[in-house]
């Protein structure tokens, strides 16, 4: 994971149309975000063997994110590569009933390595997201 300072933190913004002003720049709500708290992801690249994200954080500050009055704070952005194994996992276990389910392999660095070319294309990603989102 490598931090990308940027004005955006600490901003607060009305999720619903922070949603709409960011969809149309490649970002998107990660999966991962419950009522309190969330991310925009935007997939920088999808290798072979991983993804590369530029990950901005935000948490509700006023109401919950499934409610379309919701406030939010955003917090510093930052870049996650997640590299995963290729093939089968050797030390899985599923029965029937958890293949349903578990069907992926175990990721073999949920936090891997950014490499330099992504950490350049994040930091002008951010330069982005601050001259839409931020007045002069």
């Amino acid at each position: 994971m490598v931090e990308i300072p940027s004005k955006v933190k600490g901003a607060h913004f009305n999720l619903y149309k922070l949603e709409q002003q960011l969809e149309p720049m490649g970002y998107m709500i990660g999966g991962n975000w419950d009522y309190d708290h969330g991310y925009f992801d935007y997939k920088m690249d999808a290798e072979n063997k991983g993804y590369h994200f530029l990950r901005i954080p935000f948490k509700a500050i006023d109401g919950q994110l499934d409610s379309r009055n919701c406030t939010v704070e955003c917090g510093n952005p930052f870049i996650l590569s997640h590299i995963y194994q290729i093939g089968l996992d050797d030390h899985a276990y599923t029965s029937n009933f958890t293949a349903s389910f578990d069907q992926f392999s175990e990721p073999v660095d949920k936090d891997g390595m950014v490499p330099d070319e992504y950490v350049v294309a994040g930091k002008a990603l951010v330069q982005e997201l601050e001259s839409n989102l931020l007045p002069d």
